[in-house]
C-alpha cells in the first residue's frame, strides 16, 4: 500500500493527505515521511498527528446518530440515512451499519466494511450486550428491575433476562440504564412499556463493551482506533485480518 493511501484511510482526501504529508506529520516506524509513493511493508506503524492508522483492510466508524435519520445505507423515498452524514470520501464500498436503531432513537451506530464482523455483533447466539439511556414516564423501582432479571413476555416473544439499572426516579418520570443482549424491533421500548413506563427518549451508549465517545456532539463521526476495532474482533470471536 502507498503511503498517501494509507493517509487518506484516515477519512481525509488524497489532497488533504498530500498537505499533511508535506509538513511532517506523518511519520512511518518512527521517522517523519513526506513520500506519498512510498510503499509501506507488514508490520509498518504510521502515525498521522501522533494518532496510528489501523492499515487492515477493513474500514470501521463510530457515529452519534441523531434524530430523524435512519440506520440503513439508503432509503427508496430519499429519507435521511446514517450514510448521508458521512463525507463523500468515506462511503466506503459495502460500508454499512451494525444493526439498527429507531429512527428518534439516538446514540452509538458502527459501520463496518466486514460483514462477518456486523454479523456476529448482532446476531442473538453470541449475546453481545449493548447498553442504552432511557427516559421513561413514571417512577421505576426494584419490582421493574426483578421484572427485567426474569425476562419479559412481550406480544410475540420472550426477552431474555435482562439488566434494568435506575439512575433517578420521580413520581413523573425516571431515568434508566437498560441492557440487552438481544436487539428485536422496537425491543427496548417494548420491554418498558410492558412494565408500565412509555419511553420518552432513548439512547444507545454501547456495543460489546464499546462507548460510544463523548466528544462526538450528534451527527459527529470518526473511525475506531486500532484498540477499538481490536476489542470488537475479540468480543466477536474474530481474527483481526
Amino acid at each position: 500500500m502507498r503511503l498517501d493511501k494509507a493517509v487518506a484511510m484516515t477519512g481525509v482526501s488524497r489532497k488533504q493527505a498530500k498537505a499533511l504529508l508535506s509538513r511532517g506529520a506523518v511519520t512511518v516506524n518512527g521517522k517523519v515521511s513526506t513520500d506519498g509513493a512510498a510503499i509501506l511493508s507488514a508490520g509498518d506503524e504510521v502515525l498521522v498527528n501522533g494518532q496510528r492508522v489501523d492499515l487492515s483492510p477493513h474500514r470501521h466508524i463510530m457515529m452519534n446518530k441523531p434524530a430523524g435519520v435512519l440506520t440503513a445505507t439508503s432509503d427508496a423515498r430519499g429519507e435521511d440515512t446514517v450514510m448521508d452524514l458521512l463525507p463523500e470520501n468515506m462511503r466506503f464500498k459495502d460500508l454499512g451499519p451494525v444493526g439498527r436503531l429507531d429512527r428518534d432513537v439516538t446514540g452509538l451506530i458502527l459501520l463496518t466494511t466486514d460483514g462477518e464482523l456486523a454479523h456476529r455483533l448482532i446476531s442473538p447466539k453470541r449475546g453481545i450486550e449493548k447498553r442504552y439511556t432511557a427516559l421513561c414516564e413514571g417512577r421505576l423501582d426494584e419490582s421493574d428491575v426483578l421484572m427485567f432479571e426474569q425476562g419479559l413476555e412481550l406480544s410475540d416473544f420472550t426477552a431474555k433476562p435482562a439488566r434494568l439499572e435506575i439512575l433517578d426516579a420521580k413520581d413523573d418520570q425516571s431515568l434508566c440504564r437498560v441492557y440487552v443482549s438481544e436487539g428485536k424491533f422496537h425491543q427496548v421500548k417494548r420491554m418498558l412499556l410492558s412494565v408500565g413506563h412509555p419511553v420518552l427518549r432513548l439512547r444507545r451508549d454501547s456495543i460489546a463493551g464499546l462507548m460510544l465517545d463523548q466528544s462526538l456532539t450528534e451527527g459527529q463521526f470518526r473511525f475506531l482506533t486500532p484498540e477499538e476495532t481490536d476489542l470488537l474482533y475479540e468480543r466477536a470471536g474474530l481474527e483481526k485480518p
